[in-house]
């Protein structure tokens, strides 16, 4: 499988590997997969701009960002969190 190295924030990097403790996920690469796959769909369902944002400008995007995706996923799978 492809290497890829990226960088995240403090924030994300914590949201990673709390998924890994609470055992919602078994890797950091796991939650990495997971969220690619969404965002993915996403974007084979129009939901999703392949055109980055402006300086907080959510008119100049056609859809919504992954993290907000990603944080209604897990809202709908684990509503207890």
């Amino acid at each position: 499988m492809p290497m890829v190295t990226v960088s995240i924030s403090p924030l994300q990097a914590a949201g990673i590997r709390a998924a890994v403790d609470t055992g919602t996920y078994a890797s950091s690469s796991e939650v990495v997969r997971e969220a690619l796959r969404m965002w993915d769909a996403a974007r084979k369902r129009s939901d999703v701009c392949d055109v980055p944002r402006a300086a907080n400008d959510e008119t100049s995007r056609g859809g919504r960002c992954v993290a907000d995706m990603f944080a209604d996923y897990e809202a709908e799978t684990h509503p207890h969190n």
